[in-house]
């Protein structure tokens, strides 16, 4: 991002949390920072999620840092995530691009929505006629550092397989190794040795699923 970029985003995330006030949280993330475990270069209400300046990235980050500039990404609008604590949030993802319409951060927005949450429940119980879906589907995780977002990642990959690592064949592991390098684990740092570590596989034996996995991929 450049200086007027950054300069306009980070006033638009204050103006934007003075606005709505302490429950609303708005983030700026430079994709083209060279360590996308910095990613966040702006932040109003950190306290929402409990990141700071310096934190990052999140899932939306890793994805679009590994989709790259060659890819058109698409905002995302007032969808539910959650917090490490339980909390739910409205969020929304708007991709920032530069004059070649190229991706160079990220701003969003994340307002705590929980406690209006508990009062639509309370209503619902009682204006309600019997139990529904849910269309909103599961919230997504934020997390506060590169670390807990590998782990998610890991534990979601376990979950697509559907058994415990020690419980898993070559296909298994293979099938996690892909879901942990398209959803971009691989760009944290030191998550090699970690997934590794995690599955009880060598250096070597990951390298050979990653290559298997992107060869199925693309057929």
């Amino acid at each position: 991002m450049d200086a007027s970029q950054i300069d306009f985003y980070t006033r638009l995330a204050h103006g934007i949390a003075a606005q709505f006030g302490s429950n609303c949280e708005t983030v700026v993330h430079d994709l083209e920072t060279s360590d996308p475990a910095r990613s966040i270069i702006a932040i109003e209400n950190g306290h929402v999620t409990g990141r700071a300046v310096g934190d990052g990235p999140s899932h939306v980050v890793l994805e679009a840092i590994k989709a790259g500039s060659v890819h058109k990404l698409s905002d995302r609008l007032a969808y539910l995530t959650k917090t490490s604590d339980g909390r739910i949030l409205r969020s929304t993802t708007v991709f920032i691009r530069n004059a070649e319409g190229r991706t160079t951060g990220i701003f969003g927005i994340n307002y705590d929505i929980t406690m209006l949450s508990a009062a639509a429940d309370a209503l619902s119980s009682l204006t309600g006629t019997g139990p529904g879906d849910d269309p909103t589907g599961e919230p997504e995780p934020i997390v506060r550092n590169v670390a807990d977002l590998l782990d998610d990642l890991i534990e979601q990959s376990v979950e697509l397989v559907g058994k415990p690592a020690a419980l898993m064949n070559k296909d298994d592991r293979v099938r996690a190794i892909r879901y942990l390098n398209d959803t971009g684990a691989f760009l944290i740092t030191k998550s090699g040795p970690k997934v590794c570590k995690y599955f009880g596989i060598s250096k070597y034996t990951l390298y050979s699923y990653l290559d298997e996995a992107k060869g199925s991929g693309e057929e």
